[in-house]
């Protein structure tokens, strides 16, 4: 199972072109914006970005878990860029839907 995890993950970077710390980038906000259609969440809920860390977090522990089993250290500076990979745009989105109107009003019209 670890093993179709990892090689799901090359063929990804492969197919896509993306490096892998760009792939993460685009993951997380796939995660985030379908969360929110999915669910019909506001982005200015902190639901579709809680989804977007779950992910994201499990997606680092299985990482770990798989490097243990290959009997490499773990580094977790690797899987902290990672994580800030991943959420550093639905955090930055989550933050401007809250503070702006560039995602709509603040509040539904009444």
């Amino acid at each position: 199972m670890l093993d179709v995890f990892r090689h799901s993950k090359g063929w990804l970077v492969d197919w896509s072109g993306l490096a892998r710390d760009g792939l993460h980038v685009h993951i997380g906000l796939i995660v985030f914006f379908a969360a929110a259609l999915i669910f019909r969440w506001p982005l200015r809920s902190w639901k579709p970005w809680a989804v977007a860390l779950a992910i994201t977090l499990v997606g680092e522990a299985w990482d770990i878990r798989d490097t243990l089993a290959a009997g490499h250290r773990v580094r977790l500076d690797h899987n902290w860029q990672d994580v800030w990979n991943t959420m550093l745009w639905p955090t930055a989105i989550l933050i401007l839907a809250r503070t702006t109107r560039l995602f709509g009003p603040a509040s539904p019209p009444r």
